[in-house]
């Protein structure tokens, strides 16, 4: 209709999906949203530089990834860590909290993962759960169309972080990050593990997530002015043409920049439907 999109660069991607094994549409992705101590590989292997942790820097775990020149990436854990750290995005997936149910989010101190992650981690197909490293790792292999994991590369890369807990005094970044973390009572009780050796029998069985780039939106959207009016290119406003909420950027189209934190978007779409609904009112008399 002649309105101007603008900052259709600003995607915002989650680094962290996953299929959904009982899909409610067709292309259905869950996102992890991960406690701090998996271990993260990339396709062939290799584990993601530092700062790049779980849960820590999306835009920069994207960047790292796309120049890999390969779209998925793995998570190695243990049942300890997915007991304490994974949670899944999406209202079914969170009964205890969509059900106002204090009974059920107590339970989430107890020990044992929340049940939708042991239903995923039973039927999802990015799931492989074994007790041995090399027999993870043949699996894994398994979930891609040509065997890019070399399983003593794979093996190293563990045993290197395994070996920063033999002592108080390893300098793993991420070790330290989980340490820190842990300092905050509601995350030691129940969002971050201690810190354990993956290879340890007692933390065990390991498991392997595959990760996929999943698309949830974009921050771009029609240009407005202060009313909620679209806009053209050329700057005037389009006739009878009001835009707000999410197809305005979540405020305008360009309230919202590449970082920007998902908590803000409610009071952006709010604020300028108020806008655009007093104007189109006053609009027509």
């Amino acid at each position: 209709a002649g309105g101007k999109l603008i900052n259709r660069d600003r995607m915002w991607h989650y680094t962290e999906g996953i299929r959904n094994w009982s899909p409610i549409w067709s292309g259905h992705g869950i996102r992890i949203l991960p406690g701090p101590s998996s271990l993260w590989l990339d396709a062939l292997g290799r584990r993601l530089p530092a700062p790049l942790f779980p849960g820590f820097d999306t835009l920069g775990t994207l960047e790292h990834i796309v120049k890999t020149g390969y779209e998925h990436t793995w998570f190695i854990l243990t049942q300890r860590i997915i007991e304490k750290e994974f949670a899944l995005s999406g209202s079914e997936q969170n009964p205890d909290l969509t059900g106002r149910s204090i009974r059920m989010t107590l339970g989430r101190v107890l020990p044992g993962a929340p049940a939708p992650v042991e239903a995923f981690k039973r039927h999802g197909e990015d799931f492989v759960v074994e007790r041995t490293l090399p027999e993870l790792v043949r699996r894994m292999n398994m979930l891609t169309d040509e065997p890019l994991l070399d399983p003593a590369a794979v093996e190293r890369e563990v045993r290197a972080r395994d070996a920063q807990l033999t002592n108080a005094f390893g300098k793993d970044a991420q070790l330290t990050a989980v340490r820190g973390a842990r300092k905050y009572l509601g995350d030691r009780l129940i969002r971050v593990a201690p810190p354990h050796r993956l290879l340890d029998p007692k933390a065990g069985p390991l498991i392997a997530v595959r990760l996929s780039i999943l698309t949830r939106k974009t921050l771009g959207g029609l240009q407005t002015d202060l009313e909620g009016r679209v806009l053209r290119a050329d700057g005037r406003p389009l006739p009878g043409v009001y835009a707000a909420g999410e197809v305005a950027g979540f405020g305008g189209g360009g309230m919202h920049g590449y970082r920007a934190l998902e908590g803000t978007f409610l009071g952006g779409c709010i604020f300028s439907g108020r806008a655009a609904g007093r104007a189109a009112a006053a609009a027509v008399g």
